[in-house]
């Protein structure tokens, strides 16, 4: 099966057209005439990874490897050290980023993992998902987290209670002045993102960025799964790992 042949059933899915203009979904890596073994995704890429991963396969990441222009490559930093194992290996690497956030990720998180009881998508914001709520605020913030599997995480608690709530995975903080909820839940929290949230009124639960997105995998595989079994190809959800580790009292934990 060709790259091309892939790229044109995720764009189906998922038009790579809906992406920011920051961004830099698509064919990252590879030519779309070539003809790939196996299919890997991933939400990113590490050294690790790439050592398991097949010569001619392909790679679809959530994460772009490259976002900025490269000058030059030197292989000394995290993105060109591993474009060239994937140029040496002949291995395709298409990306999924903000496309995929609008069309699916953020919904599916919402409603399938977090079981949220959805409002009809507004056209606010073709990111943020919103939820009815009403529910005290230390009991829903416990059960958010326990979804995500998240131990400990930082709030901002501007009311006891949670009406309304918005939710963008991954590092939605930039959208917080279209927020129009009392509560929202992302990653990335900074310390001057929560300050300009409680001066707003609205209410905060820290989602981070790796296990809110995490479910890129198994939400990506799903749907392509009808599609690769006409073509007898199966896609590989690879174990990607947090690059963060926790310290509680001196000890480091997952």
């Amino acid at each position: 099966m060709k790259i091309l042949d892939i790229y044109n059933i995720l764009d189906e899915i998922s038009p790579f057209s809906l992406q920011e203009k920051w961004d830099n979904s698509g064919l990252i890596v590879g030519n779309f005439e070539d003809k790939i073994k196996k299919i890997y995704v991933s939400i990113d890429l590490d050294e690790e990874f790439l050592d398991e991963v097949e010569e001619n396969s392909l790679i679809i990441t959530h994460h772009p490897l490259i976002f900025a222009p490269l000058k030059k490559i030197n292989y000394d930093n995290y993105c060109t050290k591993l474009l060239k194992i994937l140029i040496q290996k002949n291995i395709a690497l298409i990306s999924m980023h903000t496309n995929i956030d609008k069309t699916h990720l953020n919904m599916y998180v919402a409603k399938d993992i977090l079981k949220l009881d959805i409002i009809e998508k507004e056209d606010i914001n073709d990111f943020i998902i919103y939820a009815n709520v009403n529910k005290d605020f230390d009991e829903f913030a416990k059960e958010i987290t326990s979804k995500l599997g998240i131990e400990f995480t930082n709030v901002v608690k501007c009311n006891n209670k949670v009406e309304k709530v918005g939710i963008v995975t991954g590092a939605g903080m930039s959208l917080l002045s279209e927020v129009k909820a009392d509560c929202f839940l992302t990653g990335d929290i900074k310390y001057h993102d929560a300050m300009d949230a409680k001066s707003r009124n609205i209410s905060l639960i820290d989602i981070r960025h790796y296990e809110s997105e995490k479910y890129f995998n198994e939400l990506l595989v799903g749907v392509l799964e009808k599609n690769l079994k006409k073509n007898e190809l199966k896609a590989i959800i690879s174990a990607s790992k947090n690059p963060f580790k926790f310290c509680i009292q001196g000890e480091t934990v997952e």
